[in-house]
């Protein structure tokens, strides 16, 4: 028999690092099976037909067909994750922007409101009124 087909289990540590790498590498590769089976998804260039065959493959001969993916549509996989991110990006710092402006200060229409209320309570004049609206609107 060969001795070094034993050798990692010679030494504890060598099998324990053995265990570890295969089961980083099994990790690794339902990772990259994930995010292949989501890009399939993703592509909006891809036919439905082209989405169901690729899908297919990747299920039935994994291993197969993720090399296959990766080879054929890689370049690809890697831009529509970019503009993904750029998207997700945009619509975040949209979404921080709006309610940042909303929550500092209130719109015209409800500040207008508010002084109509002022007014016709008696609180201030209507040059005041005229003045405040002006700042308002300005």
């Amino acid at each position: 028999m060969d001795s070094s087909a034993y050798m990692a289990y010679d030494y504890p540590v060598l099998g324990a690092f053995w265990t570890m790498m295969w089961i980083f590498l099994w990790i690794l590769w339902l990772v990259l099976l994930f995010r292949i089976i989501a890009d399939i998804f993703r592509d909006d260039t891809m036919s439905g037909w082209g989405k169901a065959g690729w899908l297919v493959l990747v299920v039935v001969v994994p291993f197969l067909g993720v090399f296959v993916y990766v080879l054929a549509r890689g370049k690809g996989m890697g831009k529509r994750e970019m503009e993904q991110a750029r998207a997700q990006q945009q619509a975040f710092d949209t979404y921080v922007r709006e309610t940042a402006r909303g929550a500092g200060r209130t719109s015209e229409v409800e500040e207008l409101a508010k002084l109509s209320e002022i007014r016709a309570r008696g609180d201030i004049s209507d040059e005041e009124f005229r003045r405040a609206k002006e700042k308002i609107l300005h």
